[in-house]
């Protein structure tokens, strides 16, 4: 990504979506919201259980505990890898890639094999397979498409493979995945569309790539924060988000902490005869192994569950114009985001999401048709629940940096929320 001076200028500029009822502007406005989207990137990459990631809780334990809440963290261990080189080559060309977890190490040394397109249905006996996926905004490799790609060069012999994620911003993006090896432990690693061109032609005449995967990994401790406001209501009214994520996540993570900590610092000043849970999970990029750990373990159970809002990916991520091959930054959020509700709350935030692209069409909730946590959370047996999801143009990219989102983005989102839990709750 590299917008000039005049693009930057745009963004800064950028005023924000139209609003509909307005709630607390005053306590929540745009200053506000640019301030916890700053802090938030401003712990760096936030992978699960590491300083990015706690510090990030830590920082939002402090905040819950003096708006009232009861904190605890829920202890979890999750996969990890720190790199030193991570890197493809051929003779006169290198390119940096992404250590697809769970990582599979090469060592130091690396591995050195012939490159070879993944397609049709020739041997691949000992060779680094490319496999150029079609365009599209990826998030996850337990999607079908992949999972089946990687399967396939596992069964012609492949030794490793090197996925490349064709998208709208020609970035390497990472990908989630289980936290256990469902199939071969072969290194696999992710390059960037941008870079593949010399390692598609040498794997077109058979040349010889190395693969290096160096680095450090393993489990280790990660944690969830729960929060509760007891007012002994006989029904919860439980809020989450996901707090981790590959690298800084500005749009794909800061934008939904910005809109779930002023819900919750909402409810907090409110009266009401409900309790209200909160939790900022770690694991996410592990297919929400935090989120399934919650739901295990500490979440209210269905009966107690007056209303579940999930606060996922991309809720008011910047929109870029494609033109002449650069993005262009534009000052309204991203329509490629989504609302789903349970039909007894359906229509609650159909009236306050209205006029907000891509979630002013609020779908059913179903398992069937959701994302991320909230697809365990409406199998768990939640009757009464909503949530968001989507991916912006940067998405699991390094570069979901403060360019993709900004205060004046997320206010109306937010505000949206708080109208929604107001017309459910009541005054």
């Amino acid at each position: 990504m590299t917008p000039s001076r005049r693009d930057l200028l745009v963004a800064t500029a950028a005023s924000g979506l139209p609003i509909g009822r307005k709630i607390d502007r005053d306590t929540f406005d745009d200053a506000w919201h640019q301030g916890v989207l700053e802090r938030y990137y401003g712990f760096g990459d936030k992978a699960s259980g590491g300083p990015g990631d706690r510090a990030s809780g830590e920082w939002l334990e402090g905040e819950l505990t003096r708006a009232g809440y009861s904190c605890h963290r829920q202890a979890f261990s999750a996969p990890y890898f720190e790199p030193t080189e991570t890197t493809l080559s051929i003779e006169g060309q290198t390119a940096a890639v992404i250590p697809h977890a769970v990582v599979t190490p090469t060592g130091p040394e690396g591995l050195s094999a012939p490159l070879a397109l993944a397609l049709g249905h020739r041997p691949l006996d000992g060779a680094i397979a490319l496999i150029v996926l079609p365009a599209r905004r990826w998030s996850s490799a337990a999607d079908p498409l992949i999972a089946a790609a990687l399967a396939d060069a596992w069964s012609r012999g492949a030794a490793a493979a090197v996925l490349v994620t064709t998208g709208p911003t020609g970035d390497a993006l990472a990908l989630n995945a289980f936290a256990h090896h469902r199939g071969p432990a072969r290194p696999v690693a992710v390059l960037a569309p941008r870079d593949a061109g010399p390692f598609l032609d040498a794997a077109a005449n058979g040349r010889t790539g190395r693969l290096v995967l160096a680095g450090r990994g393993g489990e280790r401790p990660a944690w969830n924060l729960t929060a509760r406001l007891t007012r002994g209501g006989a029904q919860s009214v439980v809020l989450s988000t996901p707090r981790s994520g590959w690298f800084g996540c500005a749009g794909e993570r800061g934008s939904g902490v910005a809109v779930w900590l002023a819900a919750a610092t909402w409810l907090a000043r409110r009266p009401g005869g409900f309790d209200v849970d909160l939790v900022a999970t770690s694991g996410h990029e592990y297919e929400n192994l935090g989120g399934a750990a919650y739901l295990e373990e500490a979440a209210p159970p269905p009966a107690r569950t007056r209303l579940w809002v999930h606060v996922g990916a991309n809720l008011a991520a910047r929109d870029w114009h494609e033109f002449g091959g650069q993005l262009r930054p534009l000052p309204g959020a991203d329509s490629q985001r989504f609302l789903l509700a349970s039909p007894n709350v359906a229509d609650a935030f159909r009236r306050a999401f209205a006029g907000l692209p891509g979630v002013e069409a609020v779908y059913p909730a179903t398992a069937a048709n959701s994302a991320g946590e909230l697809t365990n959370i409406i199998a768990g047996g939640y009757g009464s629940a909503a949530g968001f999801f989507g991916n912006h143009r940067f998405h699991h990219s390094r570069n979901d940096d403060m360019r993709c989102v900004s205060g004046a983005l997320v206010r109306p989102v937010s505000e949206a929320l708080r109208a929604a839990l107001l017309d459910i709750l009541g005054s």
